[in-house]
């Protein structure tokens, strides 16, 4: 018996890394978040969003009908925006070859809106000239076009509805150091501060904590960017990953006062070319107003 144990005992880890490589990489999980806000118009009650986040698309290997899978999830759920909150490629614009036939297919009845991550900047990478860096990142920003998907360069964009307006605003990525600071807030809230309600995309979790709380009236923040270190695990309302320990906000649905954060574990994997207890997320997000 105690041979078998040891046995067993030894197998154990090699089963686990198969299983988090080969089939908890791709086993998409769709999380359901309901938020009830004041100062969100009643037109907009029921509003259906659906967050996704960090695709680091070279790590599927062209494997198209992987991604396919996911895109078919979030179709179900019929949202009326899709907001994705960047980190699309590892490093290279060639990551994304053929990936447009896959992702053009995803349908949001009011829009698709999109911010850069730290990893689609090409920082981690050696370049030949600046030029060459340059146009690495011109043809990410290309790529959102074939797909329909409008990209938030430190911007804002006005949705309407029966008279009615929300404000969508995409900076670009804004960590601490040692990760760059390319987003502006400020500017991205000009053409829209008389706005009630206000939806923010931003990369990281931690501007939230910086540049958004107490110091804005942004009522919702997406974020990505911390995968929940792929790993980790998720029961009901109990989670954990050696991420918090780095990252206060790190997966899920925070508040502070009136002011939520939503942080999306990631669709993609970066390093380790798995996931154990830490399943690649879609979140379903209905917003509904408290005038109902």
């Amino acid at each position: 018996m105690v041979p078998v144990i040891g046995l067993f005992s030894g197998f154990l880890p090699f089963f686990v890394i198969v299983y988090a490589i080969f089939k908890a990489a791709y086993h998409f999980k769709v999380y359901h978040h309901n938020i009830s806000f004041d100062q969100l118009p009643k037109s907009f009650h029921g509003l259906k969003i659906v967050h996704i986040s960090d695709l680091h698309i070279g790590g599927f290997n062209y494997q198209y009908k992987i991604l396919g899978r996911a895109v078919k999830l979030i179709n179900k759920l019929k949202p009326d925006i899709i907001f994705f909150t960047g980190d699309l490629v590892n490093n290279y614009a060639w990551e994304l070859r053929g990936w447009e036939t896959v992702l053009d297919k995803l349908v949001a009845n009011m829009g698709k809106f999109a911010v850069l991550g730290n990893h689609d900047y090409g920082d981690y990478s050696e370049w030949d000239t600046t030029e060459e860096k340059e146009e690495n990142l011109n043809t990410i920003k290309q790529f959102y076009k074939k797909i329909d998907f409008t990209l938030l360069l430190n911007q804002s964009r006005i949705i309407e509805n029966n008279h009615e307006q929300i404000a969508l605003i995409g900076v670009e990525n804004w960590g601490k150091p040692p990760f760059k600071q390319y987003g502006d807030l400020e500017t991205s809230l000009k053409n829209v501060s008389t706005i009630p309600f206000k939806i923010l995309l931003s990369h990281d979790p931690t501007h939230w904590s910086e540049q958004v709380i107490d110091k804005t009236d942004i009522a919702l923040t997406l974020s990505g960017h911390t995968h929940g270190l792929q790993l980790g695990f998720n029961y009901k309302k109990l989670k954990w990953s050696p991420i918090k320990y780095k990252y206060k906000h790190w997966a899920g649905l925070y508040k502070h006062n009136k002011q939520y954060l939503h942080v999306n574990r990631g669709l993609g994997w970066l390093g380790f070319p798995g996931r154990i207890g830490m399943r690649p997320e879609i979140s379903s997000i209905e917003l509904s107003s408290s005038g109902f």
